[in-house]
Formats: C-alpha cells, structure tokens, sequence
C-alpha cells in the first residue's frame, strides 16, 4: 500500500495562476495588435469593395461621413437619390438626395451628398437615379464630402424614398460602411 503526504504550497499556487493570468494577457494582446496591423484594409485604403447605402441607413451614413470626413475619403459606395441643384452648383455638380421626415406631419427636409459627374446635365432636377462612386473630400462652403461618379443609371422613384433622421442611439464609427455590405 502506498501512502502519498501531499502538502499544498498556496504561495506556489498563487504565483503559478498569476503567471497563468499574464501570459493570457500578454497572448490577448498580441492577437489584438496582429489583427490591428496586419488585418483587413482599413476603409480609408483604396478598396473594389462598393458599400450599398438604402433607405434605413441613409441618414446614420450621411451623419458619419460629414462628421469625420477623413476616415470616409476613398471608400466607394453605391445608392439612390434624385438629382437636386441649388443656383450655386457647378454645371457637372448635383446633390443626390433623399426627403427626411422631420416630424409627424411627414414635413421634410432635403438631404444628400453633394456629387460631381461629367454627366450630370443629362439629367434632370427630380430624375431618380443611382449612381456608384466615391468618397473625395471637397469644398462648398467649406471642407464637404463628394461622390465622384463612376456609374449613374436612371431608376424610377422606390417605394421607400424617405429617409428619417439618424438614431439617437446612434454612435459613429469607421466601421459603419465596412460592417453594412
């Protein structure tokens, strides 16, 4: 019969999970700062990756780029609007926009992203089109985003053509485009 006398070195313990703790952490960390550097492209690189914008979304996206307008310059993006000219535009300049509901009485507002295309005088103010291009740091009274056209297709009007105003809860991130695809 053997007898084993185990005697328990809670000292040795404690550094033994301790030990284990920080080289958990030190692992974590490791891993996060891999995936920081050396993972996807950030949405500011160059990227063939176009990012669909719709009705439900429209507003948060159009907050989020003039709010932080740097982290957006490049990305590509694709959605639906009607051509809107101001006295002041440029010939090859319009405003895709979209009609905000601003209060229950269906009041609107207009929004949109100011766009530039050698095409534009094809169309009409009113037309409904969608266009694909990208994201270009301009200037109309001050520093603005513009979607430089790459594609324009005339559409008819969509069923949902308001948009409403963005989220309360809404929390602007670099991500918005990159995790809407």
């Amino acid at each position: 019969m053997f007898v084993y006398n185990v005697r328990v070195n809670s000292a040795r313990i404690f550094k033994l999970i301790l030990l284990l703790i920080i080289a958990t952490a030190l692992v974590m960390t490791g891993i996060a700062i891999f995936r920081t550097f050396s993972g996807d492209k950030p949405l500011n690189s160059q990227s063939d990756k176009v990012y669909n914008i719709d009705s439900t979304n429209y507003t948060n996206i159009l907050k989020a780029v003039h709010d932080n307008l740097d982290t957006y310059v490049g990305q590509k993006i694709s959605f639906s609007g009607y051509i809107y000219r101001v006295y002041d535009l440029q010939e090859n300049e319009f405003v895709l926009a979209r009609d905000m509901v601003i209060n229950s009485n269906y009041q609107t507002l207009v929004v949109g992203f100011l766009c530039h295309s050698d095409s534009a005088s094809n169309f009409k103010d009113g037309t409904w089109v969608n266009i694909t291009g990208e994201i270009k740091k301009g200037y109309y009274h001050g520093d603005i985003p513009i979607i430089e056209i790459e594609k324009i297709e005339e559409i008819s009007k969509p069923k949902d053509f308001y948009v409403y105003p963005p989220d309360d809860f809404y929390i602007p991130t670099s991500t918005l485009l990159y995790n809407n695809s």
